[in-house]
């Protein structure tokens, strides 16, 4: 079995041991804060002759900690991973990027935002893997990683194709107000009615209010076009959020 490994926010790193040395090997840490997924993932990689799983984490600060002791080739990571000291999602990616740029990532999500998902693949993410697919999908997005390739499952093949990658003209004519396009941005980030509103320091109601005039004034009615007006005028927050680098200790 595996060997605790100090974490950092009382979610502790796991280093499996006893894989034996082969260079054909891809070495993955599986970064993940449901212990019911890790293990899902530690049985169907077992079987994979070309991969090892060599550590598991189950939450950002664990996972930065183990990438700097375990040699490592592809991180499998959640999006979101609450709790950790470094954020999760694209805060995260990018700071595994500036400290590890040779290990490979693959998302493994339950998010379909087509918002997320274009900032993932505009930020570089080129193998998402979907948790509603099979798990199957797993093994050719580690192999498609760790040669530089692109691999998404069925469910996120199929938002990312619905994509308008080319139009961006910011809130044109100014349609929206600075504060609704402030909300329909957050919100078309990713985060939710409470969580924009903490963050803005604002009530919930006044939040719902303003995303709701937004829409009645783009003539959307679901979230899902809200999101694609969001993501074809430039609206959607860039993924350069999370510069705070801390150090490892």
């Amino acid at each position: 079995m595996g060997a605790p490994f100090k974490g950092g926010t009382g979610r502790r790193a796991v280093v499996v041991g006893g894989g034996g040395v082969d260079s054909f090997r891809i070495r993955v840490v599986l970064a993940d804060d449901h212990p019911g997924m890790i293990a899902g993932v530690r049985h169907e990689l077992s079987s994979v002759s070309t991969i090892e799983l060599v550590g598991t984490a189950g939450d950002s600060t664990a996972l930065m900690a183990l990438l700097a002791e375990v040699p490592c080739d592809v991180v499998v990571s959640d999006y979101a991973m609450p709790g950790g000291e470094v954020g999760d999602g694209v805060a995260l990616f990018g700071l595994m990027r500036r400290r590890f740029p040779d290990v490979k990532l693959v998302v493994l999500t339950m998010l379909d935002n087509p918002a997320v998902l274009h900032t993932l693949v505009t930020q570089g993410v080129q193998c998402i893997v979907s948790k509603s697919d099979a798990i199957t999908h797993l093994v050719p997005a580690i192999h498609a990683a760790r040669t530089q390739g692109r691999y998404f499952s069925p469910s996120i093949e199929r938002v990312v194709s619905g994509v308008d990658w080319n139009r961006r003209s910011r809130n044109p004519d100014g349609v929206l107000s600075q504060r609704e396009a402030e909300v329909v941005r957050l919100f078309a980030s990713g985060l939710t009615v409470n969580e924009i509103a903490e963050r803005l320091h604002r009530s919930k109601k006044t939040i719902s209010t303003q995303k709701a005039k937004a829409m009645e004034k783009l003539g959307v009615e679901r979230d899902v076009d809200l999101f694609r007006y969001a993501m074809e005028n430039g609206l959607v927050a860039p993924a350069s959020s999370g510069g705070v680098d801390p150090a490892v200790e």
